[in-house]
């Protein structure tokens, strides 16, 4: 395979512009491209308004290693695709199906994998199924109760259901766990451009329906799910997994068990820790969701050209130290998109970021927050330090529901930094999916956090013009970024607790939907290697 990388063209290129692109860069006529495809998209707006898409492309033709040689050119080269393969099954015998706590992407790809390979995995939920939760969901930002076990947190596709559907990730992929991710998505109905977008997304309204079918795909192959089906207790034997209890009465045998619960399953992370499942507190993330008029980061980010309707909605990624030396930076921005209340304890608020596939909102938002560290927050749990990240998330979302009854409190910036309530909106008005009120949020956090995140914000203004506006929209409190524990495995992904294998951002492992699938994919690997199927 030829791979051309830096291959730039005009964003309303046509496909011939492509191919005549391609040949003249290969010194090749267009008859002898036996076929292409782009394996990178990105956009080139450092010279506005010149603008350009940027692509990386294979191309397939005879004699490929002397059109490389004839091309002469430092960005022309041969590659050979990653492959992904699952390992030959191992010896051990397996006398019970494979269990998966969890259905988000590392729990559904675990799943996916395992069942690819004939073992029939249990998959048990604790929420409900993707259509139930969305109603339960949507009621719940409507005005209604919040259900504790079907939420933006719980349920059939975990946290990233009901967000962006952001697929980029930092995590190496030299094993083709990341392609088979994304190819997996593309078959289940997203659209095939996250194959090779630089920021790929799917949108929280196409990704409801993929996750459906990963699920059928899952049950086809032999695999079960158990919608409201609450892992309540781990049995252990002599250091081994033996069981798991169901809703507090239901006993299940287990001898292999993927723990893919998510971020936010404190109760779960409060079970392990009684059962002395080792694990410990891990830095993550606090802070506020931001709002801007999505125009205005359009004309940052591109200016006002010809090319405007050819070019996707703007996005942004911005990061600064601040003088008390902590770092302040954005996390999962929303191009045209919605703040969400994003809660899933009773007393306690929590907000994240939604776009739908179109990204066609008129706000921009993202979280501006500042990494915490177990030194920031071991004094909110002394007597359980591996669970004093969790404590720390919950004192401050406690502050944040009560700031306002539980609605989401709003805050203009201008009235942030003097700390006091705001009274009215400015040009920005918040979008938003719950209902909302002023509220002080300056009240909610530690002052080191309020001084750094002021900072920030005038310094993303010097390379966003407006970001710093006074009427911005801040609101809050952002603090489910990951997960505050790790769950301890070992390079088999097996806890000290034999049987039981930490899996995906929950257990610490991954920082979003793709590296969560992925981590998904190793474990169904690690497992695959080491047992054979003995039962029925």
């Amino acid at each position: 395979m030829i791979q051309i990388s830096q291959l730039k063209l005009a964003p309303d290129h046509s496909r011939e512009d492509m191919v005549r692109r391609i040949a003249r860069t290969l010194k090749a006529r267009e008859e002898d491209i036996l076929g292409w495809e782009i394996v990178k998209k990105s956009i080139d707006a450092r010279k506005k308004p010149e603008i350009f898409f940027v692509y990386t492309v294979w191309v397939r033709m005879k004699q490929e290693k002397a059109a490389v040689k004839r091309a002469r050119n430092q960005n022309v080269s041969l590659v050979t695709p990653a492959a992904y393969r699952m390992p030959e099954p191992g010896t051990e015998p397996l006398r019970h199906r494979p269990i998966i706590i969890g259905s988000g992407p590392a729990g559904l790809f675990c799943g996916l994998m395992l069942a690819r390979q004939g073992y029939r995995p249990v998959i048990l939920e604790r929420g409900r199924a993707v259509d139930e939760r969305v109603r339960d969901v949507e009621a719940f930002w409507q005005g209604g109760p919040l259900n504790p076990e079907s939420n933006v947190q719980f349920g059939e596709g975990g946290a990233g259901t009901f967000s962006d559907g952001k697929l980029n990730t930092l995590v190496k992929d030299p094993d083709g766990r990341g392609r088979l991710v994304l190819k997996t998505f593309v078959e289940a109905g997203a659209d095939p451009d996250i194959l090779y977008m630089q920021k790929p997304h799917i949108g929280t309204d196409v990704l409801r329906n993929v996750v459906v079918h990963i699920r059928e795909e899952i049950r086809e192959l032999g695999g079960e799910f158990h919608f409201q089906a609450k892992v309540t207790d781990i049995l252990t034997e002599k250091g081994c997994l033996r069981g798991l209890t169901v809703n507090g009465e239901q006993e299940i045998e287990a001898q292999a068990v993927v723990l893919a619960v998510g971020h936010s399953a404190r109760d779960t992370f409060e079970m392990l820790w009684r059962r002395q499942v080792p694990m410990e507190a891990k830095a993550f993330a606090m802070g506020l969701r931001i709002e801007h008029s999505q125009r205005m980061i359009q004309l940052a980010r591109y200016g006002e050209g010809l090319y405007e309707k050819c070019l996707p909605a703007a996005d942004y990624k911005v990061t600064h130290r601040a003088g008390n030396g902590r770092g302040i930076y954005s996390f999962c921005m929303c191009p045209g998109g919605y703040v969400v209340n994003a809660s899933s304890e009773p007393g306690r608020l929590a907000v994240n970021g939604m776009s739908y596939r179109a990204r066609d909102g008129v706000n921009a938002n993202s979280a501006m927050i500042v990494t915490v560290t177990p030194a920031d927050f071991a004094a909110y749990c002394p007597e359980r330090p591996q669970l004093s990240g969790m404590e720390f998330q919950r004192q401050l979302e406690g502050l944040a529901w009560k700031l306002c009854g539980g609605r989401i409190p709003v805050q203009l910036l201008r009235d942030f930094e003097a700390g006091r309530d705001s009274v009215g909106l400015g040009d920005v008005e918040p979008q938003m999916k719950g209902g909302w009120d002023f509220g002080n949020l300056r009240s909610i956090l530690p002052s080191w956090i309020s001084e750094a995140m002021v900072e920030g914000v005038h310094a993303f203004d010097r390379q966003i013009p407006g970001f710093a506006r006074p009427d911005a929209v801040f609101s809050g409190v952002e603090s489910r970024t990951s997960s505050p524990v790790r769950i301890l495995r070992n390079e088999q992904c097996e806890s000290p607790v034999a049987g039981l294998y930490p899996c995906g951002e929950g257990a610490g492992y991954a920082g979003g939907i793709t590296s969560a699938a992925m981590d998904g994919c190793k474990v169904a690997e690690q497992i695959v290697k080491r047992f054979t199927i003995s039962y029925d």
